[in-house]
């Protein structure tokens, strides 16, 4: 049971991406208190879900750190529209301070690691410049 329960979102450990609705979206991450990282996913699309998992495994590494979320891309119009998302999986960063970034497609761990890690405060490193941020053209 605690398989389905996980798998529908009905369960979730701490760390792990919380369902985020439109209706929260601009409170959420218009002034967050620490990072804020948001997953943009389909349920038909399977790079999608690929990356909710490794947001799993990675979420409560960053406990008291950051926060995640997921929005279901369709039935997410507000933050889509705002964000000028074009396809899914899509990651946005939004730190304190209002800067926000976001990176396409699927990507491994280690990658994801570096991306999150270079949006936490203190960072050194800088995020990969073939990442667009919200409303850039990606072509």
């Amino acid at each position: 049971m605690g398989f389905f329960r996980k798998m529908l979102g009905l369960e979730r450990s701490p760390g792990e991406p919380e369902l985020l609705q439109d209706e929260k979206f601009d409170e959420t991450v218009g002034s967050p208190d620490m990072p804020v990282f948001v997953v943009f996913f389909s349920l038909w699309c399977s790079s999608c879900q690929v990356m909710l998992g490794l947001l799993n495994e990675v979420g409560p590494e960053y406990i008291d750190r950051a926060r995640f979320y997921k929005m279901d891309a369709g039935r997410s119009p507000h933050a889509v529209t705002t964000l000028g998302i074009r396809g899914v999986p899509v990651l946005a960063a939004f730190a304190p301070g209002g800067a926000a970034d976001s990176i396409t497609g699927l990507m491994n761990i280690t990658d994801l690691r570096n991306w999150i890690d270079s949006h936490l405060p203190g960072s050194k490193t800088t995020s990969d410049p073939d990442t667009h941020g919200p409303g850039r053209d990606e072509g």
